[in-house]
């Protein structure tokens, strides 16, 4: 099969396109064809060596966590999947979808209201946020900090608080400001001055809160300062600053009900994933290049 690789760490342009060998599904477990993938941060971390203390890859390796595709087989123990059903997903591990084919050991129906790059944008970025927002727990009636609700992590966040029956106030640019408003979402802007800022918008306070921004972010002890309880704080980066400062930090659960949840969100109009830049799979280094330089979300597709 044609998958996308890197034989070594380094810089984007060491990727290529070149035969490997097929994946097959093994017990409760699918296989799909690929249509399309997304490039997360943590894909251009890992290729470019970042994470190599701890998180070292098998090289070469096919860069990739979340897919969305057709099921073309279906492992033993497997019984809610056909074959032909359009599903999105989760590979179980840390590299792997960028491929014509991947196994997904997580996944859930593609709801008909996002295209295919939307679904592929939908794994990890969904799976992240439930998992943060099931760390708060009960929400109902709570006014919630979202910081970066307008990235891929905290759109689904703010998305899943809402549902949940919090009051979010959500940070991001100021061209942000439609979409954020348009999810339900209380925007303002990031930066110095959010503790005025949210003052303002929630006399009351904020009760919790998620701290999403796109890393490097240096906000995360303003965001505890601003919530009052550092066990109230989740953050989906930096767990060694977390640690220090007593906040939680999270990362995604490779669980199909947590996918499941996230496409009721779009079923329900609730939550459309962020999709910033499409590539075809040819275009893998230049893919790898926007994502690396953090210009938004990023989708390779394939034919």
């Amino acid at each position: 099969m044609h998958a996308a690789r890197y034989h070594s760490y380094g810089n984007p342009d060491l990727l290529v396109i070149e035969e490997t060998p097929e994946p097959h599904a093994g017990e409760n477990t699918i296989r799909i064809a690929v249509n399309a993938t997304s490039v997360n941060q943590i894909d251009v971390m890992l290729r470019a060596g970042n994470l190599a203390q701890v998180l070292p890859l098998e090289l070469p390796a096919v860069p990739g966590m979340d897919a969305a595709g057709v099921v073309d087989e279906v492992g033993p123990g497997v019984t809610d999947t056909h074959i032909g059903d359009v599903v999105f997903g989760l590979n179980g591990g840390i590299s792997g979808t960028t491929a014509e084919f991947a196994v997904l050991t997580a996944w859930s129906a593609v709801p008909e209201q996002w295209t295919t790059a939307q679904a592929a944008a939908a794994g990890l970025a969904g799976a992240t946020a439930a998992t943060a927002i099931e760390t708060l727990g009960d929400l109902k009636g709570a006014t919630v900090l979202i910081d970066g609700a307008s990235g891929a992590v905290g759109s689904a966040a703010a998305a899943f608080a809402i549902a949940a029956g919090a009051t979010v106030i959500g940070t991001g640019s100021r061209t942000s400001f439609p979409h954020l408003k348009a999810m339900g979402v209380i925007p303002t802007t990031y930066g110095p001055g959010l503790a005025e800022r949210v003052a303002a918008l929630a006399p009351s306070g904020v009760d919790a809160a998620v701290h999403a921004a796109v890393a490097p972010s240096d906000s995360l002890p303003d965001i505890v300062a601003i919530v009052g309880n550092a066990a109230r704080v989740v953050t989906v980066l930096g767990a060694q600053e977390a640690a220090q400062l007593g906040a939680m930090s999270v990362v995604a659960r490779h669980d199909s009900a947590l996918l499941r949840a996230a496409a009721a969100l779009g079923k329900a109009g609730l939550w459309v994933p962020r999709v910033d830049h499409e590539f075809p799979l040819a275009d893998i280094v230049r893919a790898h290049t926007v994502a690396e330089h953090r210009s938004g979300k990023v989708v390779v597709t394939q034919p």
